[in-house]
C-alpha cells in the first residue's frame, strides 16, 4: 500500500547547457503559454478587446522570448530554417508567431502557419494569441482543426494541426499562401510532424527557397533537426521555472491507479495549497481514478481541502477540457488526471504538485505480422523531465514519481519517434499523391526502414491504389483525398460503386471514433452484453460492423438528449463518441460529394457542395432496408487480408499466414462458432492474437473478391 511506502527526495538536479545562442532568464514572474480555458472574447466589444491586449502586453514583456525579440527576429530573417529550443514557460508558442505577424502586416504579404500535434493545443493557442493581439478568434488569428475551422480571408496567423497542414499540402504542393511555417512541439515526433518536415525540406531546396521555416521544440533534440536542415542555426531560450523537488518510491508500485489516489490524499493532508497534476497512461485509468477520488473526497476530514477531480485526454469534448483551466473557489484543491497531453501541449495554472505514474500507452505495429499491439510502457527521461517541469511554472513545487530512482536511471533518454513503431501505408500514399516516386530515399527525418516501406507499397498495390509500375492510380488519388486510412477509403469507394454508400459511411464513421464501445465493469459485463445482443438483432448474427450500424440508427432515432444519455449508459457506449460519429459522418459525406460531384440523399449536403441535382446512388438508404451482404462485401474490398477461415474444431486461422486467431471477447460473435469465415478490421495482440470488430462472411464472398481482384489486375497490366 502506498500509504506505507515512502518517497525519497532526489537532490542531484542536473541542468542542461544551452545550444549555440543562449538567451538567459532574468525575471521570476510567470505567464502560461496557453490561455487558462476557452476565451469569451467573441462576446465583448472591440474596445474591451484592445484593453485586454494592453493588459496582456505587460505580461508578455516579462517573457524570456519577448525580451530577446530583436535578436530572435534577426536570426529568423537571416536564415531560411531556424531551430528554436524554448523551455517550458519561455512563451515561444504564443510570442514567436506574433513577432513574425507584425512584420508581415507591415509589408502586407502572406500568412503564417503554426502546426500543433493536438487539436486542443491549436484551439487554446489561437484563443490566447487572439486575446493578446486584441482581436476575435477567426479574425487576424484563427485555427483550423478537424470539425472546426475559424479562419477566413482576413486571417494572417493560423494555428492548425499537422493533419490539416498535410491536407493543404496535397491541394497546393508549394504552400503558396504561406511565407512562414512554424512547426511547434517538434520533439513529439509524430508521423505527421516527420512528414511535414520532409515536405518542407524538399520545398525550400526546390520550388520555395523563399519559405521561412521555424522548428520549435521543448527538449534537446536540436542537433538532429539542425543536421536534417543542413546545419540550421540553433537558438536556446531558457524558460521560467522554479525549483522542483523530485521524490521517488522506495519500493515498486504495483497498481498505478491506487498509487495515484493515495498520493493525492497524502499531498492533500500534508502539503500547502496548490493544485495537483497526475499523469496516467490512458483514458480507462483516468476515468477510474476520477470516479474513486470523487467518492473519496466526500469522506475526507473537513479540516483538509475538498478534492475536485477532473479528467484530461484528447477524446474529451472542448467544454470538458476547459474545466481543468478554471480556478476553484473556496477550500478546494483541483486534481487533474491527464495522459501525456499535459506534458507540453497545454499549461494548467495553479499546479504545484505532479504525481507521475511513469507510464504511457502506445500502439506498436508489427510489420512482419501485420498486427498492432497496444502496450503500456515506461516513459523516457525526456518525458519525465517535462512532467516534472509542470510543477515549477508558478512557484516551487514537488514531483512524486511512482517508481524508484534506480528504475528512472534505466529509462531511455528520448521517446522513440512514432514512425518507428507505426504502419506507414497512409504516409506512403500521401507521398505518392504529392508525386514522390523514390519513397525509400525521400527526405525522411527518420526512415521507417526498407521493409516497412516495401510492405506499405505492397498493401497499396493490393488495394488498387498503385499500378504494376508503382504509380498512383486514379483510385489511389481518390483514396488519398479522403481523411481516413487507405483501407477504409477503399471500402467507401467500393460502396459508392455498389450503391450502399450511406450505411457504409455510418459504419466507417463509428470505426473512426476511438473508445465508442466502452468496456463494462466485470460485474456488469454479462448484463451489458445481453442488452447489446437484444438491441443488435442483425448484429448478433452478422457481427460487429452491422451492430455499429444498428447502434448508430438507434442513437439518431432517439429524440431528446436525456434519452440518448440513458440509452448510452445502458449499453455502455460513449455518448460523446456518438456525437463525434455524427460529425465524422457529415465530414465523410461532404468529401464524397466533392469527390464525385453529386448529392448524397440522406446526408446533409453542405452549402458549398456542387448542386448537380444527381439522384442518390444509395437505394438501401432510400428504401430503409439494409443489404448486409453488399455492405460486408464492401469491407472485404478493403480488408480481404484481414480474414480467417473456420476450422473443423471451430477455431479460426488467418487466410494469409494460417496463424490461429481468436475472436475478441468484446465481439458479438465471441460465442458464435458457426461462422464459415470471419472478417476483422483490427488484429491486436495482448495475451494472444485477437480479431476485433469481427463480422461473419461467407466462403463464396471470399472467392468473389479474389476473382474480382485478379480480373482487375489483368486489366491494368
Amino acid at each position: 500500500m502506498l500509504a506505507n511506502k515512502s518517497f525519497r527526495k532526489n537532490k542531484n538536479r542536473k541542468s542542461v547547457g544551452p545550444k549555440n545562442v543562449n538567451f538567459q532568464e532574468g525575471s521570476g514572474n510567470e505567464s502560461p503559454d496557453l490561455l487558462d480555458g476557452p476565451s469569451q472574447v467573441q462576446q465583448v466589444s472591440g474596445k474591451q478587446l484592445k484593453q485586454t491586449a494592453r493588459e496582456l502586453l505587460k505580461v508578455r514583456k516579462t517573457l524570456p522570448v519577448y525580451r530577446h525579440k530583436e535578436a530572435i527576429l534577426g536570426y529568423l530573417k537571416e536564415n531560411s530554417v531556424t531551430i528554436l529550443i524554448g523551455e517550458t514557460g519561455s512563451g515561444k508558442s504564443t510570442q514567436i508567431p506574433q513577432f513574425i505577424l507584425e512584420g508581415l502586416e507591415k509589408n502586407d504579404k502572406g500568412r503564417i502557419a503554426v502546426t500543433q500535434p493536438r487539436r486542443v493545443a491549436a484551439i487554446n493557442l489561437a484563443t490566447r494569441v487572439s486575446q493578446e493581439s486584441g482581436c476575435r478568434v477567426g479574425d487576424r488569428v484563427g485555427y483550423s482543426v478537424r470539425f472546426d475551422n475559424t479562419t477566413n480571408s482576413r486571417t494572417r496567423l493560423k494555428y492548425l494541426t499537422d493533419g490539416m497542414l498535410l491536407r493543404e499540402l496535397m491541394l497546393d504542393k508549394k504552400l503558396r499562401e504561406y511565407t512562414h511555417v512554424i512547426i511547434d512541439e517538434a520533439h513529439e515526433r509524430t508521423i505527421l510532424t516527420d512528414l511535414i518536415l520532409g515536405f518542407l525540406k524538399e520545398l525550400i531546396n526546390g520550388e520555395r527557397p523563399d519559405l521561412k521555416i521555424i522548428v520549435m521544440s521543448a527538449t534537446l533534440q536540436a542537433e538532429k533537426f539542425s543536421e536534417f536542415f543542413a546545419g540550421a542555426p540553433i537558438l536556446f531560450v531558457e524558460g521560467r521555472k522554479f525549483a522542483v523537488d523530485r521524490l521517488y518510491l522506495t519500493e515498486p508500485c504495483e497498481d498505478v491507479v491506487d498509487g495515484i489516489i493515495r498520493s493525492c490524499v497524502q499531498i492533500n493532508q500534508g502539503e500547502q495549497m496548490g493544485d495537483i497534476l497526475c499523469f496516467l497512461p490512458g483514458q480507462e485509468e483516468i476515468d477510474k481514478a476520477v470516479t474513486i477520488l470523487n467518492n473519496v473526497s466526500e469522506h475526507l476530514d473537513p479540516k483538509v481541502p475538498r478534492l475536485v477531480s477532473l479528467p484530461l485526454y484528447a477524446a474529451l469534448p472542448p467544454a470538458e477540457q476547459a474545466k481543468v483551466f478554471a480556478p476553484l473557489k473556496g477550500f478546494r484543491r483541483k486534481v487533474v488526471l491527464s495522459t501525456n497531453l499535459a506534458e507540453t501541449s497545454v499549461t494548467i495554472p495553479g499546479v504545484k504538485y505532479v504525481v507521475d505514474s511513469g507510464l504511457r500507452k502506445v500502439k506498436v505495429w508489427r510489420h512482419q505480422l501485420g498486427l498492432a499491439t497496444l502496450l503500456t510502457v515506461p516513459i523516457s527521461k525526456a518525458s519525465a523531465a517535462q512532467r516534472t517541469g509542470r510543477a515549477g511554472r508558478e512557484s516551487e513545487g514537488k514531483c512524486y514519481r511512482l517508481y524508484r530512482e534506480q528504475d528512472y536511471q534505466k529509462l531511455p533518454t528520448q521517446t522513440e519517434p512514432e514512425i518507428a513503431r507505426s504502419e506507414v501505408t497512409s504516409p506512403v500514399l500521401m507521398l505518392k499523391k504529392i508525386g514522390v516516386q523514390d519513397i525509400i530515399n525521400w527526405s525522411w527525418l527518420e526512415n521507417p526502414g526498407k521493409q516497412a516501406i516495401m510492405l506499405a507499397l505492397q498493401e497499396l498495390y493490393q488495394l488498387g491504389a498503385l499500378n504494376d509500375r508503382g504509380k498512383i492510380t486514379h483510385k489511389g488519388e481518390q483514396m488519398a483525398l479522403l481523411p481516413i486510412a487507405p483501407h477504409l477509403s477503399c471500402v467507401l469507394l467500393r460502396a459508392h460503386e455498389t450503391g450502399c454508400l450511406l450505411p457504409v459511411i455510418d459504419i466507417v464513421s463509428c470505426l473512426s471514433v476511438e473508445n465508442l464501445l466502452m468496456n463494462p465493469a466485470p460485474e456488469q459485463r454479462d448484463e451489458v452484453n445481453e442488452r447489446r445482443l437484444a438491441v443488435a438483432t442483425r448484429g448478433s448474427r452478422h457481427g460487429d460492423l452491422i451492430m455499429m450500424k444498428e447502434f448508430y440508427d438507434l442513437y439518431v432515432s432517439l429524440g431528446s438528449n436525456a434519452e440518448r444519455l440513458q440509452w448510452c449508459k445502458e449499453l455502455c457506449v460513449s455518448q460523446r463518441g456518438f456525437r463525434n460519429v455524427v460529425k465524422v459522418r457529415a465530414q465523410l459525406i461532404h468529401y464524397m460529394e466533392r469527390l464525385f460531384h453529386e448529392r448524397i440523399a440522406g446526408g446533409t449536403a453542405p452549402a458549398t457542395a456542387p448542386a448537380t441535382g444527381a439522384q442518390s446512388r444509395d437505394p438501401a438508404s432510400s428504401s430503409g432496408l439494409l443489404d448486409v451482404a453488399a455492405v460486408l462485401k464492401c469491407f472485404l474490398a478493403g480488408f480481404v487480408k484481414n480474414t480467417a477461415l473456420g476450422m473443423p474444431d471451430r477455431s479460426f486461422r488467418t487466410t494469409t499466414t494460417g496463424e490461429p486467431i481468436s475472436v475478441h471477447p468484446s465481439s458479438l460473435l465471441f460465442m458464435d462458432r458457426s461462422c464459415p469465415a470471419i472478417l476483422y478490421t483490427e488484429y491486436v495482440f495482448t495475451t494472444k492474437g485477437y480479431a476485433r470488430n469481427v463480422s461473419r462472411v461467407e466462403l463464396a464472398w471470399l472467392q468473389e473478391v479474389a476473382t474480382g481482384k485478379l480480373t482487375a489486375r489483368r486489366g491494368r497490366a
